[in-house]
């Protein structure tokens, strides 16, 4: 195949993408060596990955792109901006709302992207042969690098890929296969000196710049790990209750992503910015009704509102102590244990103490009870707030 033929094919490529909605297309090899592995083998060995347990079980298949499947010769990289359309750092100055993560307000995007990654895999292979594949990031590749060498953008300081003309708002989707596409240049890392997104983090995430330790991140805090979370982490979740965008957000690079907002995904308007006092009451059918197909739903409804129950501890709400207070007598220990910190921060030191004689003996679960029995730290004494009884 000649030049001008080769080049013909991947400009096909990316007009088809862009007309299945793909933001941005590059094209990258996956012959060549793969330094991202032994930066994974590092994070791996210090236990940064927390209860993330299938990252190490897959680590294997993660160690280089043909690893996944020996016979790729080249990536389709693909972005899609979810870049929202107001300041998602606004609501943390409303503590009795909800912070949802932009990516989780609206449909889930693994669903979304596959449709369109299919779709264009399809066109590909009737277009042009060969086989291939095609991931999200539910499969064990290491797409961000990837994306980096494809040119879609570099990691950043905070570990997530920046783009120049899309900012920290890009969602990855990719595709591999026997054909020998062009590549593209790699993006050189355009952070500068600028650590804003290091500075940000209201839990120190970042050990140092291009590290990330999962198991300080609110985003791993209230998604993926499955008890209670850590005493030392409570209060800086604030009403953070599914992720955390606070580095994504404040890079300066997203003020490029303008571009791209005909593209985003939608959010629903009842996810942008919930009451805690609403989703405190929600049962399981209640739950799985208000996310259906929101990535939101995976982790459960008893995880979920541990997160709404930390939210209320942090609000200053005393009408909130009302929710919490229900909420002792819940089915999951999870959301007991919640209850009970949240009461901790709320009730005055009395009725705190007067609830306490009376639910600590009688609960059955010990990780309860040693919500119980924990020192209450700083507690937001909260005038008017109501008394043991829920008066």
């Amino acid at each position: 195949m000649t030049t001008s033929t080769s080049e013909a094919r991947e400009e096909l490529i990316r007009a088809e993408a862009r007309a299945l909605g793909f933001d941005i297309c590059r094209f990258t090899g996956v012959d060549e060596p793969w330094p991202a592995s032994a930066h994974l083998a590092e994070f791996l060995a210090a236990g940064r990955h927390g209860e993330m347990g299938w990252m190490a079980e897959t680590a294997q298949r993660r160690a280089h792109p043909t690893a996944m499947w020996g016979d790729a010769h080249s990536a389709v990289m693909l972005g899609m901006s979810y870049a929202p359309e107001e300041d998602p750092l606004a609501i943390l100055a409303e503590p009795s709302r909800g912070a949802i993560s932009v990516y989780a307000r609206g449909d889930d995007y693994h669903d979304v992207i596959k449709s369109r990654l299919k779709a264009l895999a399809r066109w590909l292979q009737g277009r042009f042969g060969g086989k291939l594949k095609v991931f999200v990031d539910t499969a064990p590749l290491m797409e961000k690098p990837l994306a980096e060498r494809a040119g879609l953008g570099w990691q950043g300081r905070h570990t997530n890929l920046v783009s120049r003309e899309f900012g920290s708002w890009l969602f990855l989707g990719s595709i591999l296969t026997t054909l020998d596409l062009a590549p593209d240049k790699p993006e050189a890392m355009h952070c500068g000196s600028c650590r804003a997104c290091l500075d940000v983090c209201p839990t120190d995430a970042f050990p140092a710049p291009f590290q990330l330790d999962a198991r300080r991140c609110i985003s791993y805090l209230t998604i993926e790990l499955k008890g209670p979370i850590p005493h030392e982490f409570r209060e800086k979740l604030g009403n953070r209750i599914y992720g955390c965008d606070d580095c994504l957000a404040v890079c300066p690079w997203n003020k490029f992503a303008e571009t791209a907002r005909e593209q985003k995904l939608a959010a629903r308007e009842a996810l942008k910015a919930p009451t805690l006092a609403e989703l405190a009451r929600l049962d399981e059918p209640a739950f799985r009704a208000l996310f259906a197909k929101s990535p939101v739903k995976r982790i459960g409804r008893d995880r979920f509102l541990r997160n709404v129950l930390y939210a209320i501890g942090n609000s200053g709400d005393a009408e909130l102590a009302r929710e919490a207070r229900r909420l002792l007598d819940d089915l999951s220990p999870l959301v007991r244990g919640a209850s009970v910190w949240a009461l901790s921060r709320l009730l005055d030191e009395a009725a705190f103490a007067m609830l306490r004689s009376e639910r600590e003996p009688r609960e059955p679960d010990a990780t309860v009870r040693d919500e119980w029995s924990e020192p209450l730290g700083t507690p937001i004494r909260v005038a008017g707030a109501p008394s043991a009884e829920g008066d």
